[in-house]
């Protein structure tokens, strides 16, 4: 017998992590091949056309020019003031809610998750997310001892299943006083869906209901790690409106992340930004996650902070920056609507994208699936239910004849 020495809650735990293994097989495969001969939709990162990663021009521009010592340096514990509102202008841009709006930095929008979990559910409560989900939001949850549930994405009609949503949560505030929704939209990974102005307006209503019971505690986390490669500036945005005016115990946080939003994957940087109708929850709110990061990280990146907050500082730097990311965000739209063109003419059923990095296509054994896809040199994702497609990695000319390898891949393991 094995000897372990690690607590009772420690016992059996092992990162493996299947995008990574995939990603593995398909540089192995690459090597063997030639990267040439291989199609790696395994990454979730922005690759170009000739599959370098992407980092936005000025963005890079900026980041070298900030000095040393501001990139050495320590940050405060909070974040920098500059970033943190920066943060906040740049996720709410015209919709800003009417409420009180408070900034923590975080370690990228895992920290995001990491604090709102620990903070804002108790020790072996559930934590609820949709059942086509980022699969670190489980591993965040059971390592603080939370567990996960889900409820179904999508209803008959391929829309945002607020059913499910109401009788999940009925459910779960029966067994417990605190509840936390995480709700990764918009461009959801991983199929891609962003829930419409109308669900949202569900969505809400269901939560009010539920806050109805003062003794009842409910946090819902944006989780918009995509928001910026999810369509029209503005129209995208004007879902944060409807965060106004809510009862004192239904908290929203929003997730942001720098790390798609600017291209800075590896810099760890992102803010938690708490939207609530009360001032004390607004206060308490910067108080436990400042201490929570202490905790943590102790503080993040200041050299990257730094860089959004002068690049949002200056108009002209903004607007480039909003150039470049809306080429790349319709360099990976032109790939998956011809992915989704060579589905239909081959009848392959994707599930609903409307933007993003990802699409995905349901499958009851994705593995199979994927084993038999990657005898084509073709690399996917299997995740639960389906196969995840990184349509930001793919480049055009390799998007080409996907849908119908994945299409015979499916029929051979049938």
């Amino acid at each position: 017998m094995a000897h372990s020495v690690v607590a009772s809650h420690s016992v059996g735990k092992m990162a493996t992590d299947k995008i990574f293994g995939a990603n593995a097989l398909a540089v192995k495969a690459a090597a063997q091949f030639g990267k040439d001969k291989v199609t790696n939709a395994t990454i979730g990162a922005l690759l170009d056309d000739n599959e370098q990663l992407v980092c936005l021009p000025t963005v890079e521009k900026v980041f070298r020019s900030v000095p040393i010592t501001e990139i050495i340096n320590y940050a405060p514990i909070a974040g920098l003031p500059d970033f943190l509102n920066a943060a906040m202008d740049h996720v709410f841009g015209e919709s800003k809610p009417d409420a009180f709006t408070r900034a923590v930095a975080t370690s990228g929008g895992s920290g995001v998750l990491h604090h709102a979990i620990w903070n804002y559910s108790e020790i072996h409560d559930t934590v609820l997310t949709t059942d086509w989900y980022w699969g670190p939001y489980k591993v965040l949850c059971e390592e603080v001892l939370r567990k996960l549930d889900t409820f179904p994405l999508f209803d008959d009609k391929m829309q945002f299943n607020l059913s499910a949503f109401e009788n999940k949560i009925s459910a779960l505030l029966a067994k417990q006083n605190n509840l936390l929704i995480i709700l990764n939209t918009p461009a959801h990974n991983p199929t891609g869906y962003t829930v419409t102005d109308a669900e949202w307006d569900g969505i809400i209503n269901i939560l009010k209901t539920a806050a109805k019971n003062p003794a009842k505690k409910i946090t819902l986390v944006a989780d918009i790690a995509y928001l910026d490669f999810s369509g029209e500036r503005n129209t995208c945005r004007k879902f944060f409106a409807k965060f106004g005016q809510m009862p004192a115990n239904l908290l929203f946080i929003v997730g942001f992340s720098m790390s798609k939003s600017f291209t800075m994957y590896g810099q760890r940087v992102g803010a938690m930004i708490g939207v609530t109708s009360d001032a004390d929850v607004a206060k308490e709110f910067e108080d436990v996650n400042q201490y929570s990061s202490r905790a943590t990280w102790s503080n993040i990146n200041r050299g990257a902070m730094r860089t959004m907050a002068m690049i949002c500082a200056d108009k002209a730097l903004y607007a480039q920056v909003e150039q470049e990311r809306a080429g790349f965000y319709q360099l990976i739209k032109g790939r998956a609507d011809l992915f989704a063109q060579e589905a239909a003419a081959a009848n392959l059923t994707m599930l609903p994208y409307n933007a993003g990095y990802f699409l995905s296509v349901p499958s009851t054994v994705p593995d199979a699936v994927v084993a038999k896809l990657n005898e084509e040199n073709v690399f996917a994702v299997a995740l639960a239910k389906g196969i995840r497609i990184a349509v930001c990695a793919v480049p055009t000319e390799k998007i080409k004849g996907m849908a119908g390898k994945l299409k015979k891949a499916m029929d051979a393991v049938k």
